[in-house]
């Protein structure tokens, strides 16, 4: 812990040494810091980087008293402007050091971080600040019976890409810890997120299979089964996106939707692509058109709910049609016809 205050005073052992006019190397072969008396660093246990203290080590070199400084062991006396390294972070957050690296990442931490000596600190009270907002800190188990995620919808893969971003092998606990959100949830960002860089990387090099893919991205094995999976649905609907905009051109060339419009992909499951389009002009055959891999085209009852949960098939009827039943892909003139009859 550096002392609040106390940061010009920072020293690192590259500074120590050429203090005393010697070289980095020759002072820590001489183990010139390893000597008797002299005062320890500041840093925390087990730090790569050595910090130390230049009014303790003035004064241990001329012979003086070396003044006292606050220990981070201490309950007493802490100040919100001392400034802690990750593991001093992390353990006030009381998780490991190691997963300092997905939380330093929240934009509050972010902009106070600091660099002394080389090394990445944050003030005390922003992590403490941090601590008391962080949604995730009653959800070690779960979240609480009746609490909802702690981010929107619309708002969770862009929250969870940096963390992603930062740890590869991040496990939906961490997410679930660092953003306030049911475990399913941190999950399911998790794949969608990975799912969609496994693809990315393949039509860049087509050579590789999804697992390879996840592989040379870093995913650990036991995370990428459910991505690789929808990385093969990702890649389809991608390859599907030029038909779909030709069946959203003709419909509007019908005057069925007001304006020019593709339909919207959806993955109800990993494995699967449905395609939605809202029939949305005023003499339109139907309110929506679904577009299933498995089945092909067909109406739908609703614009809101086109898809039922899972992509179950609704049964053929009056108001649910099942479009050229012959192929999945027919034609934008013979879908057009075909609602037409």
């Amino acid at each position: 812990m550096i002392s609040a205050g106390r940061r010009h005073l920072v020293r690192t052992l590259a500074d120590l040494a050429a203090q005393q006019g010697i070289q980095l190397q020759s002072y820590l072969n001489a183990g010139h810091h390893k000597a008797a008396g002299f005062p320890p660093p500041v840093s925390s246990d087990g730090a790569r980087t050595l910090l130390y203290d230049a009014e303790q080590v003035d004064a241990h070199l001329t012979g003086a008293p070396v003044p006292l400084l606050r220990s981070e062991d201490e309950d007493q006396d802490h100040d919100d402007d001392d400034l802690l390294d990750r593991r001093e972070a992390a353990a006030v957050l009381g998780v490991a050091p190691r997963s300092w690296g997905t939380y330093k990442h929240h934009p509050l931490l972010t902009e106070h971080m600091t660099a002394v000596g080389g090394v990445e600190h944050w003030p005390r009270g922003i992590v403490h600040r941090y601590q008391a907002a962080r949604p995730g800190k009653a959800v070690t188990t779960g979240r609480p019976e009746g609490a909802g995620d702690q981010v929107p919808r619309d708002q969770l893969l862009a929250r969870t890409a940096p963390l992603l971003d930062a740890d590869p092998t991040i496990s939906a606990a961490t997410v679930v810890a660092a953003l306030g959100v049911y475990t399913s949830t941190a999950q399911d960002a998790l794949t969608r997120l990975r799912a969609d860089r496994i693809a990315d990387l393949i039509d860049t090099q087509p050579e590789l299979s999804p697992k390879e893919a996840a592989v040379a991205l870093g995913y650990p094995a036991g995370h990428i089964r459910r991505a690789t999976v929808r990385a093969e649905t990702v890649l389809r609907a991608r390859r599907t996106a030029p038909y779909l905009a030709e069946i959203g051109a003709a419909m509007h060339r019908a005057g069925w939707t007001t304006t020019a419009a593709t339909p919207t992909v959806h993955h109800p499951t990993d494995a699967l692509v449905v395609a939605v389009l809202a029939l949305d002009a005023k003499h339109a055959p139907a309110p929506a058109l679904v577009w299933d891999e498995r089945h092909g085209w067909r109406t739908a009852t609703s614009r809101r709910h086109p898809v039922a949960r899972g992509a179950a098939l609704p049964p053929q009827s009056e108001s649910v049609r099942y479009l050229a039943p012959t192929t999945t892909t027919p034609p934008p003139d013979a879908l057009t016809a075909a609602l037409s009859a």
